[in-house]
């Protein structure tokens, strides 16, 4: 009985974090001034590529350069671009979901370019190179590739005179 009565202070000792049993200050006040800035800015830097190479692929896309900097309605206008529904929002919010569809919607978006699904694979996986080979190079939008030829309306065909 008196094994289980030591249990819960033998957790609270395992449990308490160390810097309180023991009886010195254990904080390093030379290391904690900070890194350097270097990183910030590299960091800033590749997200200002991003932005300016998105905002030339909208462009080229016939869409509002600055509707890719806004968070959610960028989703609208890409799916837009690719001719993919609106309601794929919707799955881009879905974790694990979302990481399927955001291949499929990159893949789409090379092929709306003329480019191949390698190069989609590429925007989906190494965004920070071909995005900028996207938006800066050559490559011209030629329509979107998702786009069923008739977006499932029946169309009837004309009586033929005999």
């Amino acid at each position: 009985m008196k094994s289980f009565l030591k249990l819960p202070l033998i957790a609270f000792c395992i449990l308490l974090p160390s810097q309180f049993l023991m009886a010195q200050e254990t904080t390093d006040y030379t290391t904690s001034a900070g890194g350097s800035p270097v990183p910030a800015i590299i960091g800033v830097l590749i997200a200002l590529l991003m932005i300016v190479a998105m905002w030339k692929v909208f462009a080229k896309a016939g869409q509002p350069g600055w509707a890719s900097i806004i968070p959610i309605y960028n989703l609208y206008i890409w799916c837009k671009i690719v001719g993919r529904p609106a309601w794929w929002i919707i799955l881009m919010l879905i974790p694990l979901v979302n990481i399927i569809v955001g291949i499929v919607l990159c893949i789409d978006m090379a092929k709306s370019f003329g480019k191949g699904v390698g190069f989609g694979i590429g925007l989906a996986f190494l965004g920070i190179i071909f995005l900028p080979i996207l938006g800066f190079g050559s490559a011209q939008y030629q329509g979107a590739a998702a786009a069923a030829p008739n977006q499932g309306a029946v169309v009837s065909q004309p009586p033929q005179s005999v």
